[in-house]
């Protein structure tokens, strides 16, 4: 379900807690923030969205995030999340505009010395998963990723997006139509070739990722997303590895 991505969230932040506790400076970052709330198929409420996820979880933690920086392409959307996290007590900046632009806006106000942030990339689709957004959270010292990667979009579009006409892969990942790998791959195989080309691509930029990457599925229960870890460090990505790996870990707040 949808929520599970934020299931999975939540409990990663709940199991780092200890380390976050080390930092005076504790960074959340959300440039695909939404309005702070969903609302899932079926349901007649609606449920926190990722950024109050992550607030609510490290405030239970009693070590709250000192900077919770959100956005989105519309503003009454962006100030809405800003004004959910702010009624709960978190200091929360919106960010107004598409995510390329926000997310440097963001990691400028980040502090430069005694810094954690975690950022939280959920893009509707891969045409928004600009490769730029990553490479700009990859200037922070202290930064891990949490993105969820669109593999719906991928297997839907991958053979058609070898048209240099479309390009709508381009940003997420440069030079893939170049790659001596995706261009031998079948058709079979060309998402797994960009997904692995993607993949190399962020730990290029310093990062390893956690081999556990739960796939989050659709109201239908068709599989939309895979959510990819990435830290530069051995512990956050074994902690996530041990929250990925336990699905029967429920989600009790919304």
């Amino acid at each position: 379900m949808p929520f599970d991505k934020h299931r999975l969230l939540s409990h990663y932040l709940d199991a780092s807690q200890h380390a976050w506790r080390q930092w005076g400076h504790r960074v959340f970052i959300d440039p695909f923030g939404g309005p702070g709330r969903i609302q899932v198929k079926g349901e007649s409420f609606t449920r926190d969205g990722g950024a109050v996820v992550a607030w609510r979880t490290l405030q239970r933690a009693a070590t709250p995030f000192t900077q919770m920086l959100v956005g989105d392409l519309q503003q009454e959307r962006a100030q809405a999340c800003a004004d959910r996290l702010s009624a709960l007590g978190a200091k929360s900046t919106p960010f107004t505009g598409p995510a390329v632009d926000t997310v440097r806006t963001m990691v400028s106000a980040v502090p430069t010395r005694g810094s954690l942030t975690l950022a939280y990339i959920d893009p509707y689709n891969l045409e928004y998963l600009s490769f730029s957004i990553i490479e700009a959270l990859a200037s922070l010292t202290k930064v891990d990723l949490a993105i969820n990667f669109s593999t719906m979009d991928l297997q839907r579009n991958a053979e058609f997006e070898f048209d240099p006409g479309r390009a709508r892969f381009d940003a997420a990942a440069p030079g893939w139509r170049d790659d001596p790998i995706i261009c031998s791959s079948n058709k079979r195989n060309v998402p797994i070739a960009f997904f692995n080309y993607w993949c190399g691509l962020v730990k290029g930029l310093g990062f390893q990722y956690s081999k556990e990457m739960p796939l989050v599925r659709n109201d239908d229960g068709h599989p939309i997303y895979r959510m990819v870890f990435f830290a530069r460090h051995d512990l956050p990505v074994r902690l996530w590895g041990d929250v990925a790996r336990d699905k029967n870990r429920s989600l009790d707040l919304f």
